[in-house]
């Protein structure tokens, strides 16, 4: 076998510049943290959608929420649009492929929700049009995307750009957010609830 140690230690570098670059983006993280909070608490819910490995981290992540992250809890509303193969091919075969997440925004989404769209570009047309619709319908809009932001940079109320062009460093980036937003978004909505039932309790 070839040394590939050149290989591991190109990627775990550049793992931690990207990682550490992420410092500037706490305060967008703060600010989505707070509007997944406001959209629990509400009785709303959280969409996620994404292609290929951004379709595994919204399903990922939207089970952090319905399972647990960390604490025990009750199960949060969080839906990953990626998992449905019955819904995927047959908007994919009647409408085109540019439009299985739009379909499903319009036939789940309300006002009051919040939809976080997962692409490394920026640029996947069908999470850009499950954005505009959601825009549309009055969802809160979140785009995990790369370096510049792409198309979806315009489309969203908050958009987290990950400081780089590689796939991998930048999908790593959209994981280590999403959990991050996840232990906010449980620990708060947790300490909520327990506020509510000791006043209730008094």
């Amino acid at each position: 076998m070839r040394d590939t140690s050149k290989i591991f230690e190109h990627a775990i570098e550049e793992h931690i510049r990207v990682i550490q670059a992420l410092h500037s983006q706490r305060p967008v993280l703060e600010r989505v943290a707070a509007e997944m909070c406001r959209t629990i608490l509400n009785g709303r819910k959280i969409l996620w959608c994404g292609n290929g490995g951004s379709a595994a981290d919204s399903q990922h992540l939207a089970a952090e929420l319905v399972g647990r992250f960390l604490v025990e809890r009750r199960a949060l509303p969080s839906i990953a649009l990626t998992t449905d193969t019955s819904i995927l091919t047959a908007i994919g075969n009647d409408f085109g492929y540019e439009h299985v997440f739009r379909r499903q925004v319009e036939a789940l989404g309300v006002s009051g929700d919040l939809i976080v769209g997962l692409s490394t570009s920026g640029n996947s047309r069908n999470v850009v049009n499950a954005l505009t619709a959601a825009r549309e319908l009055g969802l809160f809009t979140v785009a995990f995307t790369g370096q510049g932001g792409g198309a979806m940079a315009n489309l969203a109320d908050e958009v987290l750009c990950v400081p780089s062009t590689a796939t991998p460093r930048i999908q790593e980036g959209h994981i280590l957010c999403g959990h991050m937003l996840c232990d906010c978004v449980e620990k708060f909505v947790c300490q909520e609830q327990l506020a509510d039932t000791e006043k209730v309790a008094r």
